[in-house]
């Protein structure tokens, strides 16, 4: 299968190695995997702040970078969410309708990674290794916006040499939100010193989750308790083979 790869801004500007690891195990599945070079923002930000007006553009420059490709996959829920639940809806909005008609037909064939594999592909064991204790976090976006449930966990129960411990409270935001975390970061903060004990109470030695902005927040707030515990993206876990 020809896959098109939706990069995220995140991923492009702070994690590229999670952009990298999802190509190497899409194409270690037997996929061919392109990178739309017109991709940029998706406009989530915009939507999710108010300004759904300035994400128009940006909603038609994503629908006409992806025109041509039989199915997108991105290493976020967050994201994926947006394609999937926001673009049609502000094209709508702000009164035009083909670029609303054009963008719900961007989003029947976009998904988030874990659901492409499992949904799509028929795959959960992807014939990962990966000998450590972890730790799951299922993010907001990916669980109650696109529902992949426990998709990431099935790939997960299926990686070769893994000791996958339940994180208590799992469900519950880590606090970071976007643009939340800095209009609200005492509330932010403290939500997130909820989610970094219960990560050190499963004693892991690495948290996964779909969405590297989560993990970036956590990542940060494990870093500065010297916690040793390290973050890594669900692609990341799944791109480790013997």
């Amino acid at each position: 299968m020809r896959v098109a790869l939706f990069v995220t801004c995140l991923v492009d500007a702070l994690f590229p190695d999670v952009g990298k690891a999802t190509v190497h195990l899409l194409e270690r599945l037997g996929h061919e995997v392109v990178v739309p070079s017109g991709q940029t923002c998706c406009g989530q930000m915009h939507v999710n702040t108010g300004y759904q007006g300035q994400a128009l553009p940006l909603v038609r420059n994503h629908v006409d970078a992806f025109e041509q490709a039989d199915v997108i996959v991105a290493p976020s829920g967050s994201c994926a969410g947006s394609v999937r639940h926001q673009h049609a809806d502000v094209a709508r909005k702000h009164g035009d309708p083909k670029l609303a008609e054009a963008a719900e037909d961007t989003a029947k064939r976009t998904f988030e990674l874990s659901e492409f594999l499992v949904d799509v592909l028929g795959v959960t064991d992807v014939g990962a290794y990966f000998p450590h204790r972890v730790t799951y976090h299922p993010t907001c976006h990916s669980l109650r916006m696109l529902k992949v449930r426990d998709k990431p966990l099935q790939l997960l129960r299926a990686v070769e040499g893994i000791d996958l411990v339940e994180l208590p409270g799992a469900e519950t935001c880590c606090g970071f939100g976007g643009t939340f975390a800095l209009k609200n970061s005492a509330t932010s903060t403290a939500m997130l010193g909820d989610k970094t004990s219960a990560v050190l109470s499963t004693g892991a030695d690495v948290l996964t989750a779909g969405d590297s902005s989560c993990l970036m927040h956590i990542g940060g707030g494990l870093s500065r308790l010297r916690s040793g515990v390290r973050t890594l993206h669900l692609a990341q876990v799944l791109e480790n083979a013997r």
